[in-house]
């Protein structure tokens, strides 16, 4: 089974330069993002896997896949305990 992720809804999304802070509207958290974390935000709009995400970092930013990986796979999981996403198995 692959994991496919998604957000959740009820966010204000406000840009301050280079990083995004999204606005918990139930929790009443702020969570920051800088640029590449803001990258795999927007992507979370539709369903992904950490495949399509690295993917999708990887083509933009031209890092190591293996980096990647492994850094998408530890922000996917603070999203998760944050409730900003969630996980589906499909």
């Amino acid at each position: 089974m692959i994991a496919t992720y998604i957000q959740k809804s009820n966010y204000e999304i406000t840009q301050l330069d280079d990083e995004l802070l999204i606005l918990d509207m139930d929790l009443y958290t702020i969570t920051k993002l800088n640029a590449v974390g803001g990258a795999c935000w927007a992507l979370l709009g539709k369903v992904q896997t950490v495949g399509s995400l690295v993917l999708a970092i990887q083509e933009r930013y031209r890092l190591s896949n293996e980096q990647i990986k492994s850094d998408i796979e530890f922000f996917l999981n603070d999203l998760l305990q944050c409730g900003l996403i969630q996980q589906e198995h499909g």
